[in-house]
């Protein structure tokens, strides 16, 4: 009679090692054993007859962290698998079955990983803690590579995960905001993905042989990380850039915006990535009518009152000529002024200084094409530093905005600028420099309001308050 080594305990270990859906998101509280079940739904293939055409890959940030995922494969693989070899060197580092099946430990940072491997073959792929990743692009490109040659092989793309991380919102966004946990998602394609939920209650082992680990979690003194990892909570502030100022005081009613207050434009190109546009008021310390009642900012305060965010999918431009962003530009400014939102001139703003780089001798520059159309801009300020003390300029400002009676200049939002409100509160910071933002995400958007900002700290100064840079320094330490 065999012995059992392994199985799955009951719920939600069993239902992700038997889920028949192609992509699937193991997520829920620390210590269900997620990393063991991701690992057992390779190794539950091996030994069917593909023998060298199973092969799989799984990914984790850095290499350091394969270790523990290592660590737990030799647990389990050396006693269910006899005459298996792990090959130990950085160019292997995989395991290798008799049969010739194979699963890879690999590392995968950014975005161009992927061409790493374009044109290979693995019919299962596994992601290690998804929410480390600050967006979806190396994981939806690798995708293409998950692929079987041989006939009735599965196909599995296979991830695990806790809320909280710099991939918090966009995991959030693709796997729980649309269906309940269990419920089939369906693309345009028709294809299916899936999440499931796991929580340490089940893990009777765990609790029998480690009752202190559920008290460690209890303990988190970290309101949203308890959430995340001891109940499994994606409704949680996840350590972004601005989510922990971010306050609902930001999004404020749309009204006419004072004549006496000065409305400008910033600008961020972008072709094959989006652009973004944004139209500024700033306050002159003169009072605007709201729908219900008066409202007179601390002077300097900026709200952003209109945008246009050329994109045709996340992350995506539009492609469009510069001539033709200036003439929607103009389309957009001639409305707002017939419209009533804004009084007299629409001045020119902040622009990434990229429009006015010289691609080739002789060629007129994008800053060109679209002053020939009637746009013009001013340099955006990108001097050393500038990228750091944007943000920290915002998050003073948005801190301000939190306030009941806020006293240094603040920052708002119109309730029209959708993408602007979507977009900015769940802005990943950079996870190998948390003082900037990180630029593999949908920043676009992002950086024409810093270009913004810095332009107003030219025409005076604002207080970064020491509860911002308490808070900055909190996430550094993490």
């Amino acid at each position: 009679m065999s012995r059992v080594i392994w199985e799955p305990q009951p719920g939600s270990q069993t239902l992700f090692l038997s889920c028949p859906i192609f992509e699937c998101l193991y997520e829920g509280t620390r210590g269900p054993g997620k990393t063991d079940a991701l690992l057992m739904d390779f190794a539950q293939h091996v030994g069917q007859g593909f023998g060298s055409a199973w092969r799989g890959i799984l990914f984790r940030r850095e290499y350091k962290e394969l270790a523990d995922v290592v660590a737990k494969s030799k647990k389990w693989f050396y006693r269910i698998f006899p005459g298996i070899k792990f090959l130990e060197s950085a160019s292997d580092y995989k395991w290798r079955w008799p049969d010739g099946e194979e699963l890879l430990f690999r590392q995968a940072k950014k975005p161009d990983d992927y061409w790493n491997y374009h044109g290979h073959e693995y019919p299962w792929i596994g992601w290690e803690e998804l929410t480390n990743w600050a967006n979806s692009k190396l994981y939806e490109d690798m995708m293409s590579v998950c692929r079987a040659s041989v006939p009735g092989m599965p196909r599995k793309y296979r991830s695990t995960c806790n809320p909280y991380g710099v991939g918090h919102n966009w995991v959030k966004a693709r796997f729980i905001e649309p269906a309940p946990r269990g419920v089939v998602i369906r693309d345009a394609e028709g294809r299916g993905r899936v999440a499931l939920h796991g929580s340490i209650y089940e893990n009777k082992i765990l609790l029998q042989n480690d009752p202190d680990y559920l008290k460690n979690l209890q303990a988190i003194t970290d309101e949203n990380k308890r959430k995340a990892w001891l109940h499994g909570s994606w409704d949680i502030v996840a350590g972004g850039a601005l989510d922990d100022v971010w306050s609902p005081r930001v999004v404020i009613p749309r009204f006419r915006v004072p004549s006496t207050w000065r409305v400008d434009r910033s600008f961020d190109w972008g072709s094959t990535h989006p652009f973004a546009v944004c139209w500024w008021a700033e306050a002159d310390g003169t009072e605007a009518k709201l729908a219900d009642r008066s409202w007179a900012p601390p002077r300097g305060s900026l709200v952003l009152l209109n945008e246009w965010y050329g994109a045709s999918k996340p992350n995506e431009g539009l492609k469009m000529a510069p001539r033709r962003i200036a003439a929607g530009i103009l389309e957009r400014e001639d409305r707002l002024l017939k419209d009533g939102w804004v009084a007299g001139r629409i001045n020119p703003g902040p622009a990434d200084n990229q429009i006015s780089a010289v691609a080739q001798p002789d060629t007129p520059t994008i800053a060109d094409e679209m002053k020939g159309a009637g746009v013009v801009w001013t340099e955006s300020d990108k001097a050393p530093g500038t990228r750091k003390i944007g943000l920290d300029l915002l998050r003073a400002r948005l801190a301000e905005s939190g306030k009941d009676h806020p006293e240094d200049p603040a920052f708002y939002v119109m309730e029209n600028c959708r993408s602007a409100i979507a977009q900015l509160p769940v802005l990943p910071r950079d996870p190998d420099d948390s003082d900037d933002v990180d630029t593999d995400a949908e920043d676009h958007l992002y950086d024409a309001v810093r270009y913004r900002v810095l332009a107003a700290k030219k025409r005076g100064p604002i207080r970064v308050a020491d509860s911002v840079i308490s808070s900055s320094m909190a996430v550094r330490r993490r």
